[in-house]
């Protein structure tokens, strides 16, 4: 069977590539290259705008170094179009609403899953694989993801979107290592060009960035008022909502009020259309404590999926799954929980259920305290 392993100038997918040989594929590698800071207008924020070589050719430079090593063909293929269109502009029309998107998601199921998948199969492959954390497994004639053995580097949170035709396409070959077991193979193989280098961070395709200065280069900034919430007055100004998110209480920028310090304050409310910040310096927990949101956008990966049902919800990557009950009511689910803090519309809720598959997932789209809106 011929495999395309997405090589992308990290350790992972190395490994990854180097696994795959010896269980016995026809491995090739493809480098996707989904971001041109110059065509794109990527200036603010970027501490690499000014380096004689951009990281995505240093990333397939590495890359290069690595297929030779390993012994397997190269190809290089530009998304940057369909980045654009299928991640990026969704990316920032979330944020003119006042939502928190996740751009990692979107380019997993438009990018590395669908364009890459046809790239690979159009260059006769049968199959995709990737450096991904997280493990595929067969159940009654259906495939799913489920949690990996390093459980500290999961990230079914972000295939979270990929399909089940998808899942069915790709291979995942580090389900069941740990990260220093990846690193020590990428030493023994003498990797010299990954094996010590840092975990990719940042905006996916993107890397890291000033994040407010970097949205200035797509959203013009808006000055506006800080309010706070409990008494209606303005305690500071803003340099745009967009800039900020939910919970955040850090770089807001409040000066002193009646000569007391400006610690303490909290963002609990974010008002796109009115350009207004809400913030408290009391008890922030009784406006970022929810216990039921409304989901849309839905991915489930068995169609005929029973509701209700107990499933742990993951309302952010890294965290602990969160007890919950999901129930499909006129296409969208209805998940209701004990009380959890910073709940956020435009974030992905995954649904795992009692064995530990991804059963699927969507993104949350209001947010309930005691059947109160309050993300609005």
């Amino acid at each position: 069977m011929k495999v395309m392993v997405g090589l992308s100038g990290g350790v992972d997918s190395a490994v990854a590539a180097y696994l795959l040989k010896k269980q016995g594929y026809e491995v090739v590698a493809g480098f996707m290259r989904n971001w041109d800071a110059m065509a794109n207008g990527d200036y603010l924020g970027n501490p690499t705008v000014n380096d004689d070589q951009c990281p995505q050719e240093k990333d397939y430079q590495d890359a290069q170094k690595v297929a030779e090593k390993l012994g397997i063909p190269l190809l290089r293929v530009d998304f940057i179009k369909e980045y654009w269109d299928h991640v990026f502009s969704f990316f920032i029309s979330e944020y003119e609403c006042g939502r928190t998107p996740n751009p990692d998601i979107l380019c997993n199921k438009y990018i590395k899953f669908d364009a890459f998948l046809d790239f690979a199969k159009k260059n006769g492959c049968d199959m995709i694989a990737m450096g991904h954390y997280a493990k595929r497994i067969e159940k009654d004639g259906l495939y799913y993801l489920m949690k990996c053995k390093d459980t500290n580097k999961d990230q079914t949170y972000f295939l979270s979107q990929i399909n089940e035709e998808q899942i069915k396409s790709c291979l995942f070959p580090l389900a069941d290592i740990d990260k220093p077991e990846v690193r020590k193979i990428a030493h023994e193989l003498g990797l010299e060009s990954v094996m010590d280098k840092k975990d990719s961070t940042g905006v996916c395709f993107i890397g890291e960035r000033n994040f407010r200065e970097f949205l200035k280069n797509y959203i013009p900034a808006q000055k506006g008022n800080i309010v706070d919430i409990d008494t209606g007055k303005k305690v500071g100004e803003h340099r745009g909502v967009y800039y900020y998110t939910i919970g955040q209480h850090k770089g807001l920028g409040i000066g002193g009020i009646s000569g007391e310090t400006a610690t303490g304050w909290f963002i609990v409310k974010k008002d796109a259309k009115k350009n207004i910040l809400y913030v408290t310096r009391g008890d922030a927990q009784k406006y970022l404590m929810s216990n039921k949101c409304i989901v849309r956008k839905l991915n489930f990966i068995n169609k005929d999926e029973e509701f209700p049902q107990k499933v742990g919800v993951k309302f952010r990557y890294r965290q602990v799954d969160h007890p919950a009950t999901i129930n499909l009511i006129n296409g969208e689910i209805v998940c209701e929980y004990d009380y959890y803090k910073a709940v956020t519309p435009g974030q992905e809720a995954v649904f795992y259920n009692k064995e530990g598959l991804m059963i699927g997932s969507g993104t949350i789209d209001e947010v309930y305290r005691d059947n109160i809106r309050i993300d609005k």
